[in-house]
């Protein structure tokens, strides 16, 4: 009797340590799997930031460069000196600030990217110099005829420009035509003096406020153009 219920102990106590250790290995089985799956997510989190690193220093290094490009451009432009001294130093000059301040021209992206953006500013120049030399014109007219028929006033309106480089954009351009100089830019309001009323009614006609939106692709002016680059990334993208 004594012995038979030995026995039992004996196989109850070697069933309990057999699940003991089935239930034991099932948790080392859980743990190795927890600590496979962790180890699968910081491999996948650490690529994801060294993807989205490399990408950014790549944006980074874009806007850099056209920065230094644009900037190197307004300098041969506006210098007239297209000799070797002069040009190193507006190289100099241009990589110096596009190194400081690269971020803030191509802030605020829309639906498109950074070169497209640049190669709309870059085909604005064109415009914006015939629109500078046609102002030196009728100044010259307004100020060589006997009675200066000039009309000063300060014109105040509202701009649908959006961001503020767009903004700081459309500002300088009216201050570089001659007859028009940006005085103040309030809550969206541009505080802007007009020499003339031919000056001040090609500014209220809204088209270099419209190719200054173009450029940056502000949703309020929309272009066929801005509806053909949309239609180029989304067929890329696949949707």
């Amino acid at each position: 009797m004594e012995v038979t219920l030995l026995i039992e102990a004996t196989e109850s106590a070697f069933k309990i340590l057999e699940d003991a250790r089935n239930h034991a290995a099932g948790i080392m089985d859980t743990t190795i799997e927890l600590m496979a799956d962790e180890n699968r997510f910081i491999k996948e989190k650490r690529c994801r930031a060294i993807f989205t690193g490399a990408q950014r220093r790549k944006t980074r290094f874009q806007n850099f460069v056209g920065t230094a490009i644009i900037l190197f451009i307004f300098w041969a432009l506006l210098s007239g000196h297209f000799d070797l001294f002069h040009l190193s130093i507006g190289a100099v000059c241009s990589l110096t600030v596009a190194y400081l301040f690269h971020d803030l021209l191509f802030v605020n992206v829309r639906v498109g990217n950074i070169h497209t953006m640049a190669w709309r500013f870059l085909k604005y120049i064109p415009w914006l110099l015939g629109q500078i030399l046609i102002a030196n014109m009728h100044v010259a007219a307004l100020v060589l005829r006997p009675k200066m028929p000039i009309n000063p006033r300060i014109m105040r309106f509202k701009t649908k420009l959006e961001t503020d480089i767009s903004k700081v954009t459309f500002a300088n351009s009216i201050t570089l035509t001659p007859g028009t100089i940006t005085i103040d830019i309030r809550d969206g309001e541009f505080y802007v003096h007009a020499l003339s009323q031919m000056v001040a009614d090609d500014l209220y006609g809204g088209e270099m406020e419209d190719r200054v939106a173009h450029i940056f692709m502000e949703g309020d002016h929309l272009y066929v153009q801005d509806v053909l680059d949309a239609a180029r990334i989304y067929e890329t993208l696949g949707v």
